[in-house]
């Protein structure tokens, strides 16, 4: 599927693929970048010798805000202009560090009708160049059903 483009509810299988996104490798010019964009001025993300010899990282640590932000990308861009990236929740259990590449991956799990609209559940993650996972989550995005109409802008959420 082409980036810009809405997949159909109909059309998505459960147990298929999302299409992933990878980022990296990611520099300290990001981690700074993205730093003074948030605000987030920990030293853990710009400082080696702070953050190796004080806090006794391996690295500089790639923000979790960053992470995050990579995963609503991943959510948003598969959505495409008629669906909506609803909701993710994500765990940070491993860091991840500069020049490292991550990939974040998307699986569906479940698919259910929604008001005018179908509901896709996904599990989904960032892995390194390693393969270490570091971050898993789920989310739900809302896609349009096949000739209607896309999801209504601004965002209501189903009842239930």
């Amino acid at each position: 599927m082409a980036l810009g483009t809405t997949p159909n509810f109909e059309d998505v299988a459960i147990g298929s693929d999302i299409p992933g996104l990878e980022k990296g490798p990611l520099t300290t010019a990001h981690l700074m970048r993205w730093s003074a964009a948030m605000e987030n001025w920990h030293k853990i993300h710009y400082d080696k010798p702070f953050a190796m010899e004080h806090d006794k990282l391996p690295g500089l640590l790639i923000n979790g805000s960053l992470k995050q932000q990579f995963v609503m990308q991943m959510l948003a861009d598969w959505a495409g202009p008629n669906g909506w990236a609803w909701k993710a929740s994500f765990q940070f259990r491993a860091m991840n560090i500069v020049e490292e590449t991550v990939r974040v991956w998307g699986r569906v799990t479940a698919k259910r009708d929604g008001p005018g609209y179908g509901l896709i559940d996904i599990e989904l993650g960032i892995v390194n160049d390693a393969g270490k996972e570091s971050t898993p989550g789920t989310a739900t995005v809302a896609l349009p059903y096949k000739n209607g109409q896309p999801v209504p802008y601004p965002f209501v959420p189903p009842a239930a």
